[in-house]
């Protein structure tokens, strides 16, 4: 796995309905996870930062370490249905996801699921990459 962002940025469009104003940053954490060299998902998250101070505190510290293993392991966050989207090359987390690939495609298909712990919700997307076929 591979950190590529994690820092304040405006959310897309599509997450903006999760946060009370469409001009606040939000937080945001991408990263790539790798089999070996090869990249097989670009997994990007959004949530509120002044959750940091709350219920996702331990994803300021998470560092190289994955996000989905810290959601699993506490009881008390809960997981909403997942939503599957194929993407395409004008959708900005296919053009992010894309630039990891030597020969993107001409779509690729993304899954996104909240996750509350509270009040607190965290929106996770992954965009699977090509080379997870091959798993």
């Amino acid at each position: 796995m591979r950190v590529l962002f994690q820092g304040l940025r405006r959310p897309n469009p599509d997450e903006d309905f999760l946060f009370p104003s469409r001009s606040a940053r939000v937080m945001v954490r991408e990263v790539l996870l790798l089999r070996g060299a090869t990249p097989l998902v670009f997994a990007h998250t959004v949530f509120d930062p002044a959750a940091l101070r709350g219920a996702w505190r331990g994803v300021a510290v998470l560092g190289n370490r994955p996000l989905g293993a810290a959601l699993f392991a506490d009881p008390r966050i809960a997981r909403f249905p997942l939503r599957q989207k194929k993407l395409g090359a004008a959708h900005s987390l296919y053009r992010r996801a894309a630039a990891h690939l030597k020969r993107p495609p001409a779509a690729l298909w993304a899954r996104r699921s909240i996750f509350a712990a509270g009040k607190s919700p965290i929106l996770v997307s992954e965009v699977f990459l090509p080379a997870v076929l091959d798993l």
